[in-house]
């Protein structure tokens, strides 16, 4: 496969598409995954998985360096009636069943934590309130490891709450049984000295649908890898990201979505925008269609809104198909700044132009805001982004 370039501020990405002739296909999207550190080396940042990611402030997670210290991070569930929330060793079976660490860190995490939070949605069973996990930073190190479970026609939302400083490296897993549906909002709001690195691993059962919406606002550096397998024929997943990167902020989103049976469908829309001096955001989103994934319906779209100088976009869509008896598969990627005939027009019309780039931007995210279907988490992002604004107006 041909490599996708660095996309400079105000130009749109091509990405690329390879077409395998044969099923037997090397590339970065199937590099081997290990539960073992010792089969990934040191990343030194010209590996092309950590050539955007800035090592040295990643606190030592990526050497071995980073060091459990005291409690490091606090976890509080709370869930309805009939959920069933436990707390197990490392000798659970249920451990690694949704996917395998792919690089260092998530490796490191799956060696080094000691117990696991684990949430079972028994079969058949309907939530009508979310389950909630609030996630907060205390100022230490810490590795760890969630599983969500959901049963066979099980239906719930949950809310996952990062908050606080912390040094925290994690594998978040979700399994899906057949016919189930997960709706996981996951919001990293983080204080501004936070390191926050996590794998996430959905397998998604027979005819059961996966939603995820990742929002990422805080955090010295936020490095997320969303991965999605099938377990069998008519799943759906959809991986929705929203993101605000500020001045001096590095968030990374780097997802893979891997069609490994028949007809099976995937939807990506991530968006993002950047204010400030050093502002970096990146990412990446892989989809592999493997030779027996025929039927395959697949799709992934990254938008970038720059709204100072300074701020910087790497923005990489890639399309690896070893079959041509596909529904469809597409992607695109665009990164640019306001629109000024937008801001000429709500001008026009006495609208002051800080109130104007507020409007544009709410604009926006709007159709990824509401897709989280919380109302309480969707007024606290929206109260989110005006701040992040008038701060820029400031």
């Amino acid at each position: 496969m041909a490599e996708a370039q660095n996309i400079p501020v105000g130009s749109t990405t091509a990405g690329s598409i390879a077409v395998a002739a044969e099923s037997t296909v090397v590339s970065r999207m199937s590099a081997p995954p290990s539960f073992d550190v010792a089969d990934f080396p040191v990343p030194h940042g010209r590996e092309e998985e950590w050539r955007f990611t800035p090592l040295e402030r990643l606190r030592g997670l990526h050497d071995g360096t980073a060091v459990a210290t005291g409690e490091g991070v606090k976890v509080t569930v709370t869930a309805p009636d009939g959920v069933v929330v436990e707390t197990v060793g490392r000798d659970d079976a249920r451990l690694g069943k949704a996917g395998t660490p792919v690089d260092r860190v998530a490796a490191q995490a799956y060696s080094a934590f000691e117990q696991a939070g684990v949430v079972t949605v028994p079969k058949e069973t309907v939530l009508t309130e979310p389950i909630r996990i609030a996630v907060h930073g205390e100022g230490g190190v810490r590795y760890g490891h969630q599983i969500i479970e959901l049963g066979a026609f099980a239906e719930a939302v949950v809310v996952i709450d990062y908050t606080g400083d912390a040094v925290l490296a994690a594998n978040v897993d979700y399994v899906l049984g057949d016919g189930a549906k997960l709706t996981v909002v996951s919001v990293q709001d983080w204080d501004d000295k936070a390191v926050h690195v996590a794998q996430h691993n959905a397998l998604v059962g027979r005819d059961a649908s996966f939603k995820s919406v990742v929002v990422t606002f805080g955090g010295d550096v936020v490095r997320l890898n969303p991965r999605v397998e099938y377990a069998g024929p008519g799943g759906e997943a959809e991986l929705f990201g929203l993101y605000f990167t500020d001045a001096g902020q590095h968030q990374e989103h780097r997802l893979l979505v891997t069609h490994n049976t028949p007809h099976c469908k995937s939807n990506v829309v991530y968006k993002g925008a950047l204010q400030g001096e050093d502002a970096h955001a990146v990412w990446i989103g892989d989809v592999l269609i493997e030779a027996k994934a025929e039927g395959t319906d697949t799709y992934e779209m990254n938008r970038n809104l720059v709204l100072t100088d300074g701020a910087r976009v790497d923005s990489v869509p890639n399309l690896e198909i070893e079959t041509g008896e596909i529904v469809g598969a597409g992607h695109a990627s665009a990164t640019g700044r306001f629109d000024d005939e937008q801001l000429f027009y709500l001008m026009a019309r006495g609208i002051p132009e800080h109130e104007a780039r507020r409007l544009v931007v709410r604009g926006f995210f709007a159709e990824l805001v509401q897709q989280i279907g919380v109302d309480d988490i969707e007024e606290r992002l929206l109260a989110k982004i005006e701040t992040e604004l008038e701060a820029s107006v400031g």
